[in-house]
């Protein structure tokens, strides 16, 4: 899956008016703080029609779909967390907003008219694999031809914290990386990281690309990390990247992308 077409789209925080109809679409009166609702990031394979497109709205779906339990916080009876300060607040949903997501597939049929498979989230044949993506490939020397990065929604939990989807991608000669990450930090209390990163190597002349999916959950208590020597204070933590390998893994998996021949 050699790319052809990539768009990347850095919008403003949502409308009010748009603001509703995700609460529509969601059927929720809960959202994030700041849903950047028309940004994404979209990878399309022309020959195939083969699109791996990342946005917030489905994001937000596998949020609501998974439903987690609430992370238990001794000051969130006080949180004022939405704009309708009449409204009781009732933490009785995951207010973190974590989400399983790793991006909605789709194929599309007639680039002219955009028309695409029926079911846009599930259209690909992904496949469970003991290959691994090539990272030692990855920190090679060589040009980036292009790099950005856009952040889907953003939650400052109320000053508690903060949880935040983003989506980054580079492009190489040889092949192209993104990572999709959600990171939480509930301060004091718990940190959770969940990243899926899709790698394609184009390969050679005769040789087929390859698009592997690595899927991964990381999870730990503040006091857990305390525990093993690690600083208590909240402000120690405020770059995933360097407690990224702290973290104990909750959930791995990588998956292969079937091509069609």
């Amino acid at each position: 899956m050699n790319l052809s077409n990539l768009e990347m789209e850095k919008a403003h925080v949502i409308s009010t008016s748009f603001f509703f109809r995700f609460e529509d679409k969601l059927q929720t009166t809960h959202l994030p703080e700041m849903v950047f609702g028309e940004s994404f990031l979209s990878l399309e394979h022309a020959q195939t029609g083969i699109r791996l497109h990342f946005n917030a709205l489905d994001a937000l779906k596998a949020w609501k779909q998974e439903a987690l339990p609430p992370v238990e916080v001794p000051a969130a009876a006080k949180w004022k967390f939405r704009s309708k300060p009449s409204d009781q607040v009732i933490l009785d949903y995951d207010y973190t907003f974590t989400t399983p997501y790793c991006g909605s597939d789709v194929v599309v049929l007639n680039p002219d008219t955009m028309q695409t498979s029926l079911d846009e989230c599930s259209n690909l044949c992904w496949e469970d694999t003991e290959d691994r993506i090539d990272f030692v490939a990855l920190s090679a020397k060589e040009p980036i031809l292009f790099y950005d990065e856009v952040i889907l929604y953003e939650d400052e939990l109320a000053d508690n914290g903060i949880s935040f989807l983003t989506a980054r991608v580079r492009v190489m000669p040889t092949g192209w990386f993104m990572l999709l990450r959600f990171w939480l930090r509930v301060d004091g209390v718990l940190m959770r990281l969940r990243d899926t990163r899709v790698y394609c190597s184009f390969g050679g002349d005769e040789a087929k690309p390859v698009v592997l999916r690595e899927s991964c959950w990381r999870e730990a208590t503040f006091a857990s990390l305390s525990a093993k020597g690690y600083p208590s204070d909240c402000t120690a933590y405020g770059d995933p990247n360097l407690i990224a390998h702290k973290l104990p893994v909750v959930m791995q998996k990588t998956q292969k992308l079937k091509l069609p021949n």
